[in-house]
């Protein structure tokens, strides 16, 4: 960082050079306790913010995870089941095999638990978000 000069009156104009490049730049109080920085024409404002700021709503899928359900993260073909009914899985384990667009899809358990029904078969096309598999 460069050096620190403390700059008595409320407005000064001076040229900043960065590499090759000079600036023109001035500095000034805005009141309420802001500093704006003016360069190229182009104004910043800095300091404290005094008016509340809206954010945005976003509004994501709700997700019961109380259900223990493995689902299927895209359209595909089950290729290759590794578990059966009353396994006990843990998390991240493989659990199964999506084929889709060419492509072999590991699917792990996000859950720990038995399996208590495995709702497709070896061969059998899915839709997104299809139930897969339900544990205990």
């Amino acid at each position: 960082m460069g050096d620190v000069r403390e700059i008595k009156n409320v407005r000064t104009k001076m040229k900043i050079k960065i590499g090759e490049k000079v600036y023109d730049i001035e500095i000034s109080e805005s009141g309420c306790g802001k500093v704006k920085i003016v360069v190229k024409g182009k104004e910043f404002l800095f300091g404290k913010e005094e008016k509340e700021i809206s954010i945005p709503q976003v509004s994501l899928p709700k997700r019961n995870f109380l259900k223990k359900e493995i689902l299927a993260p895209i359209d595909g073909v089950i290729s290759e089941i590794f578990i059966k009914e009353a396994d006990f899985v843990k998390k991240n384990q493989k659990v199964l095999t999506l084929s889709s667009m060419k492509m072999e899809n590991e699917l792990v358990s996000e859950f720990e638990g038995k399996i208590k029904e495995i709702l497709v078969k070896k061969g059998q096309k899915i839709k997104k978000d299809e139930v897969l598999i339900k544990l205990i």
